[in-house]
């Protein structure tokens, strides 16, 4: 068998282009066997780094998720709540309004009538602070 033969058949079986059965041919000294191996061993290597990242990520994902609902959003009216909500809850519906042209209208005309009536908007975190944005009236 020539060596074009290996390749394809290193190609065929293994599902990669012809530079990287040529590499894995010429690495393995000629034998198909031992190149199939060779790849094999990288694609699962691959694999177990592509897991590990996910899982990596997850974990900072679930962290944020925590943390969002460890913080606290209000829009208050004077002294009484109006509306209080987690911020992961704030942060979806802003990627809503990001995707969709009708939600980001809507909470362009709430905002409005926010900033009419005199809302203001509170950001409370676990640890007690508070911070506190208020709207001026714009008359």
């Amino acid at each position: 068998m020539d060596e074009l033969e290996k390749i394809d058949l290193i190609r065929s079986r293994a599902g990669v282009g012809y530079r990287e059965a040529r590499e894995a041919l010429e690495t393995a000294g000629g034998d198909v066997v031992q190149a199939l191996i060779n790849i094999e061993e990288r694609g699962n290597n691959f694999s177990e780094k592509m897991q590990s990242r996910g899982q990596e990520i997850f974990g900072q994902v679930k962290g944020m998720l925590e943390k969002g609902r460890e913080t606290k959003i209000r829009v208050k009216q004077g002294d009484r709540t109006v509306l209080e909500l987690p911020a992961s809850v704030g942060a979806l519906g802003i990627l809503g309004a990001l995707a969709s042209s009708e939600l980001a209208v809507l909470g362009a005309l709430g905002s409005v009538a926010a900033m009419a009536n005199k809302y203001t908007l509170e950001i409370d975190r676990k640890e007690g602070r508070a911070e506190e944005e208020s709207r001026p009236d714009p008359t």
